[in-house]
């Protein structure tokens, strides 16, 4: 199987299916604000579908770049004339409350599908006001982080 083309290329569809995710979920909320529930639910359901291709996909290339390079993950440059101190540690601030966050957003956008499915709106209001912002802030920093470590030379060089 050809590793190391899936290790290239697969990060620019996961960035691209984290920025399609964001999109929806910004066009699910203004619908919900302007009461259109219906149009509301088609958005958040596209956007908990891309989410879900979206971590096939990144789990499929973790394992791509492991066979192709026996390692994980890429590392971000630590050689100051490459990139500058101070972005390496933004880079792993970004990084760190991603992956953290990253973690939960599953299980809540599961939980907020499920009590929407069910009717039972008010706490599925209650979960979204947290919910949503995790969510989001992990699609946004998903593109963040894949910017900082695949075009950094175009950042800092």
């Amino acid at each position: 199987m050809p590793w190391q083309f899936f290790a290239d290329h697969v990060p620019h569809a996961t960035a691209t299916l984290n920025l399609a995710a964001t999109v929806l979920l910004a066009l699910g909320l203004i619908n919900i604000r302007r009461g259109r529930a219906r149009v509301h639910k088609k958005f958040m359901l596209w956007a908990l579908g891309v989410s879900a291709l979206f971590l096939l996909l990144y789990l499929f290339h973790k394992v791509a770049l492991y066979q192709a390079t026996g390692q994980p993950n890429k590392r971000f440059p630590t050689d100051p004339n490459v990139a500058p101190v101070a972005a390496r540690y933004t880079y792993y601030g970004i990084l760190l409350t991603h992956l953290v966050l990253a973690m939960a957003v599953p299980y809540l956008a599961l939980r907020a599908v499920f009590l929407a499915m069910k009717g039972r709106i008010v706490a599925h209001k209650k979960l979204v006001r947290f919910a949503y912002p995790i969510w989001m802030y992990v699609s946004v920093t998903g593109v963040l982080v894949y910017v900082m470590l695949y075009h950094h030379e175009r950042l800092f060089g």
